[in-house]
């Protein structure tokens, strides 16, 4: 989960960046706890991982998360990069990761999570400096290319398990939660094209409020915490589910 990213410049807080990520934690939490139901039996297996609404639901907040990064990424480092906040938050995100597939493998080390979406937010904001100062334009067709590329790039060659963050690899993998560069990097990158483009058109200037409204502050709340707020969500969800289960079976 993209947590907050301060900005280097002297631009002003934008709320409404925040607030699209409390919205994007609000469709996680709500997705998770629909599979938690699924995982302790309430709900009938693959309500959430055969397609459908719930799979479409997954599908699109990961995408937001991963675009927010990319809007992120430029808010942050777009008038230059800032080594040292770059790697403060690689290594929050990419400890997040680790404790995350720590985390998994104990509970499920049939399917645990290798390259979710934290593992993939760390990678795709390093490839994304990359991208940095390449045009608006181009970098939204680049975004296409990535979005396109498992159609006409899998090969046996990125079957080897070191190899399986690419998304490349033509056998299936068993794994709870799997964003991959190939074609997950397309919403980071698209996001990171739409700031450039905001910023050009004075957009984000239009979006700032030095001093939000109570209203706007509770409502960014969450956004602002976004990486403390998945790491502990499941195991609080997990927990009620299961003391429920214990209270009424």
């Amino acid at each position: 989960m993209p947590p907050a990213v301060p900005s280097q410049t002297a631009r002003a807080r934008i709320p409404a960046l925040d607030i699209a990520r409390t919205v994007a934690i609000l469709a996680m939490v709500v997705f998770h706890f629909t599979f938690d139901l699924e995982l302790f039996g309430y709900l009938a297996p693959g309500t959430t991982t055969l397609p459908g609404p719930w799979r479409a639901l997954a599908v699109a907040t990961a995408s937001a998360f991963l675009f927010l990064a990319g809007v992120s990424l430029w808010m942050a480092h777009g008038s230059g990069i800032n080594w040292r906040a770059f790697w403060w938050r690689f290594g929050k995100v990419g400890g997040a990761a680790l404790l995350v597939t720590i985390g998994t493998y104990m509970a499920f080390p049939d399917a645990f999570v290798f390259f979710g979406i934290l593992h993939s937010i760390a990678l795709c904001s390093l490839f994304g400096l990359a991208a940095l100062r390449l045009p608006a334009a181009i970098t939204a067709i680049i975004a296409v290319a990535v979005f396109f590329a498992p159609d006409f790039a899998r090969s046996d060659l990125f079957n080897a398990p070191w190899l399986w963050w690419t998304g490349l690899q033509t056998i299936p993998l068993r794994t709870v939660d799997y964003e991959p560069i190939f074609p997950w990097f397309a919403a980071f990158l698209l996001g990171l094209a739409t700031a450039k483009a905001m910023d050009r058109a004075g957009l984000w200037a239009r979006l700032s409020a030095p001093a939000p409204s109570r209203t706007l502050r509770m409502l960014s709340f969450p956004g602002k915490h976004s990486l403390i707020i998945y790491l502990i969500h499941q195991p609080i969800l997990m927990g009620l589910i299961w003391s429920v289960t214990q209270l009424v079976r």
